[in-house]
């Protein structure tokens, strides 16, 4: 005889584990607002040369021109949502554990923040790569402290701030790094990383550890200065319906509209490297 024994189920979920926000947080340049519009138009300044001053005559500083200027407009172009229901028949029956709230939470940890830090590692290495400032060479326990100090070198010529950079690395790159013996006889640098157990800084660099899968196919790392970049939330907007019409339950909103742009005359403070 066939006995059929009710299934029992714990009330406590097995949450995933997730990361925070990997950039909001890095200091992005926050001098631009897209409030009432989704498209703004930057002026960039031209400047005059400097001429050898003439002690007679009509012009003694030199000819005087026009100060020239471009412009560049950037506009707000990711408009994103998601929805969901929590039928109260299906909560009352699971334990209650599909409580709207957390719920709320749960999506926005695990797939809203995690959307915007990868399509952020996009736009900066898209701009990087279009501009020039990428490398690409397989990264090795021998070589991996003499690229990030190349990518340093690169961002000084181009007289990028040497304090405030900031380097998202991948796990592999950073081992490779802690393998590096020109990074271990570094000293203060290393030891400082090794004794807090934590990434921290090299050669001044705020160091961010991010997953492999948030930064495009095949990079090593991104450095940058943040107030390179400007990271518009136009709108942020979520919403908990109990019992909308037509649902005995919740209905879950939620709307996003932010994009990620680099200002034009301060694309230079980006560097790529690129795993061969």
């Amino acid at each position: 005889m066939a006995i059929n024994l009710a299934s029992k189920y714990s009330n406590k979920v097995d949450e995933r584990f997730s990361v925070g926000s990997l950039t909001e947080n890095i200091g992005l340049n926050k001098e631009y607002d897209w409030s009432g519009t989704k498209t703004i138009t930057v002026y960039n300044i031209d400047t005059a040369p400097m001429n050898d001053y003439t002690r007679s005559g009509a012009n003694r500083y030199g000819t005087a021109n026009e100060l020239g200027d471009t412009t560049t407009e950037y506009t707000v172009t990711k408009d994103r949502s998601f929805t969901f229901t929590i039928d109260r028949g299906n909560y009352n029956d699971q334990l209650m554990v599909k409580e709207a709230g957390k719920s709320l939470a749960r999506q926005i940890k695990e797939v809203v923040t995690p959307e915007i830090d990868i399509y952020r590692f996009a736009t900066w290495s898209a701009t990087a790569i279009a501009n020039g400032k990428v490398t690409t060479e397989a990264i090795t326990k021998e070589n991996a402290y003499l690229k990030f100090l190349d990518a340093q070198e690169t961002l000084t010529d181009a007289k990028v701030p040497l304090t405030g950079r900031v380097c998202f690395v991948t796990t592999k790159f950073l081992n490779a790094l802690k393998l590096d013996d020109s990074f271990t006889k570094a000293g203060d640098m290393s030891q400082k990383m090794l004794i807090n157990g934590q990434v921290g800084e090299v050669d001044g660099v705020r160091i961010i550890g991010v997953p492999s899968s948030y930064l495009p196919t095949n990079h090593s790392f991104i450095l940058l200065h943040p107030s390179c970049t400007v990271c518009p939330k136009k709108l942020q907007e979520y919403k908990t319906h109990d019992n909308p019409p037509g649902i005995n339950g919740w209905l879950v909103e939620g709307r996003q509209i932010y994009d990620a742009f680099v200002l034009e005359a301060k694309k230079n403070a980006i560097f790529v490297h690129k795993n061969a």
